[in-house]
């Protein structure tokens, strides 16, 4: 699938269309020069120099919301009680029973790399009233694609319950938050979202599944600009080039190409709280080994489910630096996390259940195309992570460069045994205004 993320990817004028093979779109439009300038700036500006000072950040919070729980808790079946918030993100929100009338509080709840994202918080409200999706050069008033194009900040919101039927990728603009909560939205039997070259995006308690390749054309991408978007791959939800993203509470499954890719230098991003099911190549962070430009890449993957149907990439990562901190790994028939070109990833209180083909019990992958001479360099670290059925994580790098971190910080705070509290509400939420959600 990396070959299919080089694919032509270019957007021009109505006057002209040159196609070309590069990354670098703008080169035949002005619009799109100016973007990517701008998008490269910002990943730059969000690019955090001592991640592991952000790693740090997120464990002590963690640390603080599980303080006094009871990390043996079983919960089986669906829950009927009261409102129950079981990690620091949840936390912030989740139970405060006018959340509808303070929605934008969540924008101060994101965590991990993305934790400067805030979306529309300084913009209106737009409610999505029109589910159609029949133009996508002038799209109606009303609808998700008219409010993702807009040119200043807004917190969308949806009138009602809805299926959204993309007709043709939908793609955003800067400083945006899609807030589903209170309503039942799905993406779905279309194409998918597309953060391509922007900054400050929050996107929260969609479903999104059954995505589709899309044929291309023309699509309007901001109020000010139409270009031609060429065929797309079929990814739930792409990040190309963009910076200071949170992708939270969200469903996914069976997609085309990838439920969440993001790639071409994109950076300072959170997924937290999502359940991904019934899916082959699940996450891929950095599409190319010879694309430099991803070694600024940082991402948090935090207090997921990974569940029934998965085969691979969770994540699978190239290049740059990815905490991958209390998510559930109740399936996958390949591997869990994958990798290629020297990324470190820092594995912390995952749960990992092996299945049961003896050949796929092993968590890790580094088998592309790199001898074990040159992975056994990149710096991959397993720490409190719970490893069930057999699963075993192959660590790499030389241990007298591990830092030490204080037992607040790190691992002894949110050991494996804690996940299935951590992760119990991931997912799209049922959320009612008036009640705690």
């Amino acid at each position: 699938m990396a070959v299919t993320k080089l694919r032509l990817v270019f957007f021009v004028s109505l006057a002209v269309l040159i196609p070309s093979l590069q990354a670098n779109i703008g080169e035949f439009d002005e619009f799109w020069q100016k973007r990517e300038v701008e998008a490269k700036k910002a990943s730059l500006e969000a690019y955090q120099p001592n991640p592991e000072m952000v790693t740090e950040q997120f464990n002590s919070k963690v640390n603080d919301a599980l303080e006094g729980t009871n990390s043996s808790r079983r919960h089986l079946g669906k829950y009927r009680g009261p409102c129950m918030a079981t990690n620091p993100i949840d936390r912030c929100w989740r139970c405060r029973k006018n959340w509808a009338a303070n929605r934008k509080r969540l924008a101060k709840c994101v965590l991990g790399f993305g934790r400067k994202t805030t979306g529309g918080l300084r913009g209106k409200f737009y409610v999505v009233t029109d589910s159609s999706d029949d133009n996508v050069m002038d799209p109606k008033p009303g609808t998700l694609r008219h409010a993702v194009i807009q040119k200043e900040p807004l917190w969308i919101i949806f009138e009602r319950s809805m299926i959204i039927k993309l007709s043709q990728e939908l793609l955003m603009t800067s400083d945006k938050t899609i807030d589903a909560r209170g309503a039942n939205v799905h993406i779905a039997y279309g194409a998918g979202i597309s953060i391509f070259l922007v900054n400050n995006v929050i996107i929260h308690g969609l479903h999104i599944h059954d995505i589709v390749a899309s044929g291309g054309g023309m699509i309007r991408d901001s109020v000010e600009h139409i270009g031609v978007r060429t065929k797309s791959d079929g990814d739930g939800v792409s990040i190309f080039g963009s910076s200071n993203i949170w992708l939270d509470h969200l469903s996914m499954s069976n997609c085309a190409d990838g439920l969440i890719d993001a790639i071409q230098g994109s950076t300072a991003i959170t997924i937290s709280n999502g359940h991904f099911t019934r899916h082959n190549d699940v996450m891929l962070f950095g599409a190319s080994d010879t694309y430099a430009g991803d070694s600024i890449m940082q991402i948090t993957v935090a207090f997921n489910h990974f569940g029934r149907g998965l085969v691979q990439r969770m994540p699978r990562c190239r290049w740059g630096f990815f905490h991958v901190v209390n998510n559930d790994y109740t399936h996958w028939l390949m591997y869990a996390i994958g990798g290629s070109h020297n990324p470190t990833i820092i594995s912390q209180g995952n749960r990992f259940i092996a299945p049961p083909n003896r050949a796929a019990k092993e968590v890790t992958k580094r088998d592309y195309n790199a001898p074990e001479s040159e992975w056994k360099r990149w710096t991959w670290r397993s720490e409190g992570d719970l490893m069930m059925n057999g699963a075993f994580f192959v660590e790499s790098g030389n241990p007298s460069k591990k830092r030490k971190f204080n037992r607040m910080d790190m691992i002894k705070a949110k050991p494996g045994t804690f996940v299935t509290r951590l992760t119990r509400f991931s997912g799209s939420l049922n959320c009612k205004p008036g009640k705690r959600c």
